[in-house]
């Protein structure tokens, strides 16, 4: 089926998938301050869908639209995760061809693939053909000494003929030896007007811009030039923006949560968690940038910290943690 068939998602404003980060305690979390902002997975890799012992695909149907970002490059493993993703009722699948790692490497996905064009077209053309939702590629703007803008537009266009119709670049290279991940994120310098000439060259596809975005001024700047924008470690760690996503980006004219009305939401999520066999941590570790900016600040991400991995730990941790903190007039 052509995915201009397929059912589509606004991509204007996007969290990016960020490894220990973007589970599915922190997307029902920033899904109550933003209605349209598109969330994303955690990277998950074919071997650990098909093979894995846990179920690395469950997520709360608040948190859609919802795409998962899937890590690997055998075609056959690629596109049985594609139809096992649509039956979980995801919205996306996104291929990962941007992770510089050496783990990922060594599995062959990630960013190594730029350098094979046709097989993340081929991975493309089977994932679309077997299943009713759109296949997405994330990228690097290059690899290595492979750099030039002429590599990028070649990769952009071999799978674009697979019917990939969005590409969400950043707009760093990658080095795959001598610079770490965290390196990888930061080292390599920015080059956004090189993600701006490929939207010029390729009208017709829908591109979206990540790396080093910290505002959504910024991101309504990137919006006159490309299709969409994410946003990855601001949101993680200033996550009350998300309260103006909808309004800033979507023009939506909403009213926005209030951290109290957060906080309020969240209670019942943890104490349900909790009550299963969920620890209160692995919740409220993502909320510690709740409040930055106001007074009480670093006593609430204290108290968090403190109190939030012991046994018995609930939503009254998050309670008491709030009461630290001097709210404006």
């Amino acid at each position: 089926m052509s995915s201009f068939s397929k059912k589509t998602i606004s991509h204007k404003l996007s969290v990016a998938p960020m490894l220990d980060w973007t589970d599915k305690h922190s997307r029902f979390f920033y899904r109550l301050m933003s209605k349209h902002t598109v969330l994303y997975t955690e990277m998950v890799t074919t071997g650990a869908i098909l093979r894995g012992k846990g179920d690395y695909l469950s997520y709360n149907e608040a948190e859609h639209p919802l795409v998962l970002q899937l890590g690997g490059s055998d075609v056959k493993a690629m596109t049985e995760c594609a139809k096992i993703a649509e039956q979980y009722g995801y919205d996306e699948v996104n291929i990962n061809v941007g992770c510089p790692s050496d783990r990922v490497q060594n599995g062959r996905f990630g960013a190594c693939l730029m350098a094979e064009p046709s097989l993340v077209a081929e991975c493309v053309n089977q994932m679309q053909a077997a299943t009713n939702i759109p296949v997405t590629v994330k990228s690097r703007i290059g690899i290595d000494d492979l750099d030039s803008y002429e590599f990028l537009h070649t990769f952009i266009e071999q799978v674009a003929q697979a019917d990939c119709r969005h590409f969400i670049i950043h707009a760093r290279k990658a080095w795959l030896t001598g610079l770490s991940p965290k390196q990888n994120r930061d080292v390599p310098p920015l080059d956004y007007k090189r993600v701006y000439q490929i939207k010029n060259n390729f009208k017709d596809l829908e591109i979206s811009i990540n790396g080093g975005i910290k505002s959504f001024a910024e991101a309504n700047e990137h919006l006159k030039h490309i299709d969409g924008v994410m946003i990855g470690r601001e949101i993680y760690n200033s996550p009350y923006m998300l309260t103006d996503a909808d309004n800033e980006i979507y023009q939506t004219n909403s009213s926005k949560l209030t951290r109290t009305e957060v906080i309020e939401l969240m209670i019942p999520y943890i104490n349900v968690t909790v009550s299963s066999g969920g620890r209160a941590w692995h919740i409220l570790r993502h909320m510690l940038g709740l409040c930055n900016g106001l007074s009480g600040a670093r006593k609430f991400r204290q108290h968090l910290s403190e109190y939030a991995g012991k046994d018995g730990a609930d939503g009254q941790v998050l309670l008491d943690a709030f009461n630290k903190v001097t709210l404006p007039e």
